[in-house]
């Protein structure tokens, strides 16, 4: 793809010559692969091959490496898009995206309509059923379960490459069906997720957290490159590609940003001056070489409920449009023509697909943040950290009241508890805690999960009580001061805990503390959406306590499982080695947190 661009871009034929070349080798190795062969090779994330291919067809003519793009057709996922199933939960999202973006750029050179069908399908399932209020889609990389969006929240959610993705999928269904649905996700998905994933310093963000009470993560600036990082590189000089979109008879202005539009077929130039989005008008200025008669065809937002007003040359313009649809003006142009286009913000409220009391809160299009506190903040760990609302089920403009609507800041108004927060716009908020999505209760409904999250609190502070040892795993400290060893072990980060596991059979073991003259239990702390073979004993001082199968035990959250220690392995001891140890062929853990706790009475 680099290549392409350098020769696309800068006119270079050596990278043209390099990319004929490397498709050259690329055809001849695969040449003697059958088609099962090939099926499994593309079972493995291969990015945008069928794409560039079909590129390099088009910059040379040669039909060969069109052919060479359909070779690159993982039919496994195409084709049941094409036939309009949803089988994307639980794939890896965007190991998908490219395929079906190289599905746009083939179909735009040959028309075979089941490669526009599937796109189209595809673009469907994720923008209205697996996407959150920024955009943004995927936790932990995969697709989950269509509409099933509430308990999928996590430090890793929406990945910003699949953004970036879908991004330049959108281009091209708009490009065959200019439909202002589609200019609408482009919009929410370009001010919420991606003009939210850069740190003014420049750092980007690989997954944008949408996890109650958590802060934006970004990447090292220079001892990481992740797929995001470069990704991230593009997507912050890319925000002039899709403002403007044409045909033979006009314009679609599709996004209001500030920018300069040269045609030069029709000798045309039109400049636009905005401070959307914390402001709800823009100016756009004809230059012209001589007068024209063309369409002038003004996205009117989803978000603009009031109606949109445009005037020429300050006259107003009787226009037909709703909200998601396009205002057109036609007329013959003349050189410093001056439109004015008026869009009303408002505050209003979007919920969560599966849970309509779970809310986000948005003005006009610009999605707003509870300001929680610093990233460091000591009272993030504490109960009701993550303020809910008591609303009575009145309208948001009763109990959200503006700040600052030039900066777009607000704030709640006696309906926060334990306190209001302040609103701000996600995509400005950096180094703070924050969440955008807020829970609604009602007195009764509060009433009871208070006393619930109270009684979790100090269920939390007895086992504190009863702890003899806390291993702190994946760690590098406290595994060091545990003694961890293993084999075939590794450990990682996964919704936002750290975790270890042994593979293939391997292992690893901890010391821990007990008490030499009582009875203790081990506690061990897992995620319920674990999958694969993940059978394992359980082995303290070389003794098995407990054999355990790991598979959707409780899915999307963690759970504690407590395991006896006999007594006689414990007695007159000072601490004992823990061993997980995998079962052939399978994997232990991961373990996400272990502890020594002194058994209760019974």
């Amino acid at each position: 793809a680099g290549l392409r661009d350098a020769y696309r871009l800068c006119g270079n034929q050596q990278a043209l010559a390099v990319a004929r070349e490397l498709a050259d080798w690329l055809e001849k190795t695969h040449a003697n692969l059958n088609e099962e062969q090939m099926q499994r090779i593309l079972a493995a994330e291969h990015g945008g091959m069928n794409e560039t291919l079909a590129d390099l067809y088009a910059d040379t003519g040669e039909k060969r490496y069109l052919a060479l793009s359909r070779r690159f057709h993982h039919k496994a996922i195409l084709e049941p898009l094409a036939r309009g199933e949803d089988i994307l939960p639980g794939k890896h999202a965007n190991t998908q995206i490219p395929k079906l973006i190289g599905l746009g750029t083939r179909y735009e050179l040959e028309g075979d309509p089941a490669d526009r069908a599937a796109a189209n399908f595809f673009w469907d399932r994720v923008v209205h059923h697996h996407s959150y209020v920024t955009g943004g889609h995927c936790d932990h990389e995969h697709f989950g379960q269509p509409d099933r969006l509430n308990d999928r929240l996590s430090p890793m959610t929406t990945e910003t490459c699949n953004v970036y993705n879908m991004l330049k999928l959108t281009r091209h269904v708009f490009g065959w069906n200019p439909d202002a649905d589609v200019a609408d996700f482009y919009e929410r998905a370009l001010l919420n997720h991606i003009r939210s994933t850069q740190h003014p310093d420049g750092r980007v963000i690989y997954n944008l957290s949408l996890q109650p009470g958590h802060h934006k993560e970004y990447q090292s600036p220079y001892d990481g490159f992740t797929c995001c990082v470069g990704t991230g590189m593009e997507n912050h000089v890319r925000y002039g590609e899709a403002i403007y979109f044409h045909d033979q008879d006009g314009l679609w202005l599709n996004l209001f940003l500030a920018s300069e539009l040269t045609w030069k077929e029709r000798g045309l130039k039109l400049r636009q001056e905005t401070r959307w989005p914390f402001g709800d008008s823009s100016e756009v200025r004809f230059t012209l070489e001589k007068p024209q008669e063309l369409t002038l065809r003004v996205r009117h937002p989803y978000w603009a409920k009031d109606g949109l007003k445009i005037r020429v040359n300050g006259q107003e313009q009787k226009v037909d449009s709703k909200p998601s649809s396009f205002a057109e003006v036609r007329r013959t142009w003349q050189n410093g023509d001056r439109v004015e286009i008026q869009f009303p913000m408002s505050l209003r409220t979007e919920s969560m697909p599966d849970n309509p009391k779970r809310i986000a809160i948005f003005y006009g299009p610009t999605l707003l943040a509870a300001n929680l506190g610093p990233v460091q903040d000591e009272a993030a760990t504490r109960p009701f950290y993550v303020p809910v609302l008591l609303t009575g089920e009145r309208p948001v403009t009763d109990w959200v009241k503006p700040v600052s609507l030039s900066e777009v800041t607000f704030k709640t108004i006696g309906v926060g508890r334990p306190r209001d927060v302040d609103l701000v716009p996600f995509h400005s908020l950096h180094d703070r805690r924050y969440t955008v999505y807020l829970d609604v209760f009602t007195e009764s409904e509060w009433a009871r999960r208070e006393a619930e999250i109270r009684a979790e609190h100090e269920r939390e502070r007895l086992l504190a009580a009863r702890t003899l040892d806390i291993l702190r795993v994946g760690e590098m400290q406290p595994e060091r001061d545990h003694s961890v060893k293993g084999e075939r072990t590794s450990a990682g980060e996964a919704m936002g805990r750290k975790w270890r596991h042994a593979t293939d059979g391997g292992w690893f073991s901890f010391e821990m503390k007990v008490a030499p003259d009582r009875p203790a239990d081990l506690l061990c702390t897992f995620w319920g959406g674990e999958t694969g073979r993940r059978t394992f004993d359980i082995l303290v001082d070389g003794t098995k306590i407990a054999t355990h199968t790991l598979l959707n035990n409780k899915p999307n959250q963690f759970f504690d499982v407590t395991y006896p220690i006999p007594t006689e392995l414990t007695a007159g001891k000072e601490k004992v080695t823990v061993k997980f140890q995998a079962h052939p062929d399978h994997w232990a853990g991961g373990l996400f947190g272990a502890r020594t706790v002194l058994r209760q009475a019974p």
